[in-house]
């Protein structure tokens, strides 16, 4: 029983990049710009530093203090945010822009939510330190002495808060206390042995992490709910290609946004994954897709509802 679990059962499979796949996914990400930039750019020097030497060589090269600043961050990435709202396709995708962006090859370690085993003494801090050191090793290979890494691995934990929760709640588990330390040592060995190694966070409870895990993250990005100019954004494109006019278009925004009765818009996957289906499937297979109609179905539609941080 206390046999270290096969690779498989740790992670909800491998992702090697680059890869095509996922080039397309990101790049169906509209109106998260800035934070494929920032991420892109993020995990690239955590994983590959010889990347910003060289550039601080060319632009800065009196500036060691601030790039030791940048260099000693912490190797987790928190990404924390409504549902629906990109996180987790970003931290799934991302891997391939920075794989391009750094010219070397990026594994994906999804880890599997059932690595918090099943409540049995010990067994989740078995099964973190397990997946570190799946994680560790397989960037220890990657390492290199002359600075620039063949290659680096991305840890992604998504819903993190079922992992990491604060181990201030008073009705905490002491195993749960247990898996959230395996975790953060985790993270420290990453850092300390200066491995190719980011990990990955995403949680809809930012406030549930444990303090010692958000005081890691060299950064933490925040996901909202498109705003009306990321709206514009996400259906400009297809609806146009069914024949909608500007107007049109404006029409569709309004009636994603917030409405009568509630104070809350569409979410990224409410607009790709639901509205847009829903009114080419409403036309087909006998007539073209109407704006009015169109129109009709965005205001039926009610938008996912926002996570309540608070709620049990």
């Amino acid at each position: 029983m206390n046999a270290v679990p096969p690779i498989d059962e740790l992670f909800e499979g491998r992702v090697a990049y680059p890869d095509c796949d996922a080039q397309d996914r990101l790049g169906r990400l509209v109106g998260l710009d800035e934070h494929k930039s920032r991420l892109t750019k993020m995990i690239g020097v955590l994983i590959n530093p010889s990347g910003l030497e060289t550039w601080a060589k060319k632009h800065h090269p009196q500036a060691s203090g601030v790039l030791n600043n940048v260099l000693r961050r912490p190797p987790l990435v928190v990404l924390a945010g409504d549902v629906g709202s990109g996180k987790s396709e970003l931290a799934e995708s991302i891997g391939d822009a920075v794989a391009r962006q750094e010219k070397i090859d990026i594994t994906l370690f999804p880890l599997s939510l059932s690595t918090r085993g099943q409540g049995r003494v010990g067994e989740m801090t078995q099964l973190l330190s397990a997946a570190f050191d799946c994680t560790i090793a397989e960037a220890g290979k990657l390492k290199s002495a002359s600075g620039r890494s063949r290659g680096g691995v991305i840890l992604l934990v998504d819903e993190a808060d079922a992992l990491a929760q604060s181990r201030e709640a008073a009705q905490m588990h002491h195993e749960d206390r247990a898996g959230v330390n395996a975790f953060i040592r985790g993270v420290d060995r990453i850092a300390n042995g200066h491995l190719p190694a980011v990990v990955i966070m995403c949680t809809n409870r930012l406030g549930a992490l444990d303090p010692a895990v958000k005081r890691r993250a060299a950064d933490i990005l925040t996901f909202a709910r498109p705003s009306e100019e990321q709206r514009l954004t996400v259906l400009s494109e297809p609806l146009k290609q069914l024949g909608f006019t500007q107007t049109d278009i404006a029409s569709m925004v309004a009636a994603t946004g917030l409405a009568s009765g509630r104070d809350y818009g569409f979410t990224f996957s409410d607009l790709v994954q639901r509205l847009l289906p829903a009114i080419v499937l409403d036309a087909y297979p006998g007539q073209a897709v109407k704006p009015n109609r169109a129109e009709e179905i965005a205001k039926s539609i009610v938008p996912t509802p926002p996570f309540q941080e608070n709620s049990s």
